[in-house]
């Protein structure tokens, strides 16, 4: 955590633009994302092909509170949170119920609703044209720059980190864990994994609006791309790279992935290509994600 804090401290000295302070956000915002993420895949071991549609859902709840209504932002944000954790509980029951393949598909129906709901109710959202967001406000004072968002953003990760660090250290945790390795196992045990299901995956997709509020007032525009099914793809495989049940290890692949696409630049249109190579060969070659690999080296050495 305080590595963390450094290195966020720090970063400004290596960024000579707004461009880097640009991708150094987007970073910021993938990694708190993913961190919420890889409680419910890395430590609960259940899988989910549609987590944009919650960032849409918050992003859009944000951005048409704010415009529309005349919303404060927190308020909005906060709200928005409230729905969104509220429609996840509502869910995740007979979701959560599934598992294997038919959670994934289960998962990815879900996250395909929401982007439909997103895309036809055009008189809300403006449809696939998208809509305007007005900036960011916070006691008077607005998000006006990429340095003010950047210490916004740095702020908003290292409080999901704590976060999720006391989740996997808390009685919480340690339900997650043995859920993981064997839900029979858990049951036998007197834990009760449907309620712990249903709580990581309400804690994840809390996460996830307010990444996806963020995310509506830091661009200043939100189409229903944002959830769509790319995106879950995205974010799964930053906790895939990063390293599965490992929080650092989700922010590491959030950082990888998302300067992935400016490395790319010169290629366009095969992003997808390589996202696809790059989890492949992490299942084959690291099975257990970048940073717990490089970790158990470690050790050994």
């Amino acid at each position: 955590m305080l590595i963390t804090a450094a290195v966020i401290a720090l970063l400004p000295l290596a960024l000579p633009n707004n461009y880097y302070y640009d991708v150094a956000i987007r970073i910021g915002m993938n990694a708190a994302m993913v961190v919420g993420l890889n409680l419910l895949i890395g430590y609960a071991g259940q899988i989910s092909l549609g987590h944009a549609g919650f960032v849409g859902l918050g992003g859009y709840a944000s951005a048409i509170l704010t415009s529309r209504y005349g919303w404060p932002p927190v308020a909005a944000m906060l709200l928005a949170m409230a729905c969104v954790g509220a429609i996840a509980f509502l869910v995740a029951r007979p979701i959560l119920r599934l598992r294997g393949h038919y959670l994934a598909m289960a998962t990815l129906g879900l996250g395909i609703i929401i982007y439909m709901v997103l895309v036809n109710e055009s008189s809300l959202t403006g449809g696939n044209d998208g809509m305007q967001v007005p900036p960011f406000t916070l006691f008077g004072a607005t998000l006006a720059n990429e340095r003010a968002w950047y210490w916004a953003t740095g702020a908003v990760l290292l409080v999901a980190i704590w976060v999720a660090n006391n989740i996997v250290d808390s009685p919480l945790g340690r339900a997650l864990r043995a859920l993981h390795g064997s839900e029979v196992a858990a049951q036998v045990a007197g834990v009760d994994t449907t309620r712990y299901k249903v709580r990581v995956f309400v804690v994840s997709a809390v996460f996830a609006s307010v990444v996806g509020s963020m995310m509506a007032h830091y661009v200043g525009f939100i189409t229903p791309q944002v959830s769509g099914f790319f995106h879950s793809i995205e974010l799964v495989t930053m906790v895939v790279v990063g390293g599965m049940a490992s929080t650092y290890g989700a922010v590491v692949g959030a950082a990888i992935l998302t300067m992935l696409p400016q490395v790319l630049s010169r290629f366009e249109g095969y992003e997808m290509i390589a996202f696809g190579a790059i989890l492949m060969l992490t299942m084959i070659f690291l099975p257990r994600g970048l940073l717990p690999t490089i970790a158990a080296r470690w050790r050994r050495s």
